[in-house]
């Protein structure tokens, strides 16, 4: 990095809101270059450039070697392109189908919706918001681990408890029994339901 590309990052570390500002429009047309090359179309390098810009904006503060600032940022251009990849890909697998082909929801009966929002609403902060990002938004459990601050081990702990949680509420709520689904007696002179 040259030197005066290096002072300016130094100052918008220090929180130089002018420092910040030509430090985006240096890096600008490097990562734009950079995304290009690495995105599927130039669309898709726009908005990887502005999640980068972004970034630098939000986190240049926390930067903790100005060495390591050039392959942060084109790391996050990257991971963007990528992401944004897999997306159009997904969409364009969708795109192909015929409307015959298209995948249909099952119904969901609304008072099996109500007892599962009330066994969620049950649940105690951590192990919700874990349950909602994994089940309800489809994160991954990497995903959620890295949206909460937390170890993977963390996550899927707290998941599993969650959705335990949740499955006897379900069965405590009766759910089951209001579909005559038969009891089950287990062996300690309980019974649950299939």
């Amino acid at each position: 990095m040259n030197q005066p590309r290096q002072q300016l990052l130094e100052a918008a570390q220090q929180g130089d809101a002018q420092a910040i500002t030509e430090l985006l429009a240096v890096c600008q047309p490097d990562l734009k270059r950079f995304a290009r090359r690495t995105c599927s179309n130039a669309e898709d390098a726009e908005d990887a450039v502005q999640i980068a810009l972004w970034a630098l904006y939000r986190k240049v503060g926390a930067l903790r070697c100005v060495a390591t600032f050039a392959t942060w940022m084109f790391r996050i251009v990257e991971r963007e392109c990528f992401r944004l990849f897999r997306i159009k890909k997904y969409h364009d697998a969708l795109d192909e189908l015929g409307e015959g082909d298209m995948p249909v929801a099952a119904m969901v009966p609304t008072d099996l919706r109500l007892d599962l929002v009330r066994a969620m609403e049950g649940l105690s902060a951590p192990y919700r918001e874990v349950l909602i990002l994994r089940d309800v938004h489809e994160l991954t459990a990497p995903e959620v681990a890295a949206q909460l601050g937390l170890s993977l081990e963390a996550v899927k702990s707290r998941l599993h408890r969650a959705r335990t949680q949740v499955r006897q509420q379900l069965l405590n709520s009766g759910y089951w029994m209001k579909d005559g689904a038969p009891e089950i007696p287990e062996q300690n002179g309980g019974s649950h339901v299939l």
